[in-house]
């Protein structure tokens, strides 16, 4: 895997740090998460890493992670500006003991601004981006994505991309260097076009009333006879023909680009005819642009999907499948190994320790201190 031989400590945090340390270790990369000694168990992106509970209110813990930080390639912190300073983690610190190391900072905000130290969420950096204002139907508040813009994709994925960066440039340089990653300017990153195409005709309407954001009857979803939904996305001339002739209406006597409420009406009336099954067996392979909307349950078994071996069965409670890793390499393609999406705190606490150089003594005597925790005590301090 290109990734293999690569060290990350993941400092454990909510959903962004976590899905960037899942990426590097479903790549190859060898994920350490440190733990807290408590905190709760909401860590989802575990695939494939190992955790060490370590007391970091303590010098003794402190040091602990100093030493892993040594042998490190990697470090992944979700914490708000200063915290690991305080602690004697930041990157001054570590960075001088190894200066290979890439230090990646995951934060809302970012490193500097008047908004540095302010606590958010997705829908706040999402909203500060300047992305959440053109998102939702017309005549309606601005509607925030679940969580995905600005905690996965203008986050976690956007870490993952500057950590590989560096990690390119280090192949040249010897050294590493800190990576200031933040949701509110991945989030806008990720928009990019958004903000570059405003002169065109697509995006010249308020919220909700352009081609692409539910404003076109072309490009919205519709509730079939079943309580299901079909997905229509038929910009182009040509599929927008293809999808009215499938519908059984006229496309010369419906046209595209004008008086859309009351064509998704019409719209609405066709597709409410057919159950979401017909509908498939009339759209399946055609040039229309029009696919089902599936639920999460669904998705893996769709023929498509099922083809190309999309997702991976999880191996733990309800959660029957899951994203296989993207892109797909030809060569060094990602390996999942383990879906049970279980990993305790402290879990391989003590073979961490042993890999870094700590003795059998140093060991016991740390987990007696109460400096470090394997799983079982890591609850209990």
């Amino acid at each position: 895997m290109p990734l293999h031989g690569i060290r990350v400590l993941e400092f454990a945090g909510l959903a962004p740090a976590p899905f960037c340390g899942m990426v590097l270790s479903d790549f190859g990369a060898s994920v350490i998460r440190v733990d807290k000694l408590r905190g709760p168990d909401v860590d989802r992106s575990v695939r494939g890493k190992r955790s060490v509970a370590v007391n970091l209110k303590n010098s003794e813990g402190v040091s602990v992670i100093k030493k892993l930080a040594s042998k490190a390639d990697i470090i992944i912190e979700p914490y708000r500006r200063g915290v690991m300073e305080k602690m004697g983690l930041g990157p001054k610190e570590l960075m001088a003991e190894n200066p290979k190391l890439i230090y990646a900072r995951l934060t809302g905000f970012g490193q500097s601004g008047p908004y540095a130290d302010m606590a958010g969420h997705d829908i706040n950096y999402v909203a500060l981006s300047g992305l959440l204002s053109i998102l939702g139907r017309k005549d309606g508040p601005p509607t925030p994505p679940i969580n995905l813009l600005a905690d996965f994709a203008g986050g976690g994925l956007m870490c993952a991309l500057g950590i590989v960066l560096a990690l390119l440039e280090r192949s040249k340089s010897g050294i590493g260097q800190v990576i200031d990653a933040n949701m509110v300017e991945g989030a806008a990153y990720v928009g990019s076009w958004m903000y570059s195409s405003r002169d065109l005709r697509i995006w010249d309407q308020g919220r909700g009333k352009n081609w692409l954001d539910s404003g076109a009857h072309f490009y919205d979803t519709y509730e079939t006879s079943d309580g299901r939904y079909m997905a229509c996305g038929a910009v182009e001339p040509q599929f927008y023909h293809q999808m009215m002739t499938l519908l059984g209406l006229d496309p010369d006597a419906i046209g595209q680009f004008d008086d859309y409420d009351n064509k998704k009406n019409i719209i609405a009336t066709t597709f409410k005819q057919k159950t979401q099954e017909d509908w498939c067996k009339i759209f399946d392979g055609k040039d229309a642009c029009v696919t089902p909307v599936l639920s999460l349950d669904e998705a893996p078994h769709h023929p498509h999907n099922a083809a190309r071996n999309s997702f991976v069965a999880s191996s733990k409670g309800n959660v029957m499948y899951e994203p296989r890793p993207a892109p797909l390499l030809s060569r060094t393609p990602a390996q999942v190994t383990d879906t049970s999406h279980s990993l305790k705190f402290g879990q391989h606490t003590h073979e961490i320790l042993a890999e870094n150089g700590f003795t059998q003594q140093e060991i016991e005597k740390l987990i007696t201190s109460k400096i470090v925790a394997q799983a079982t005590e890591a609850s209990k301090l």
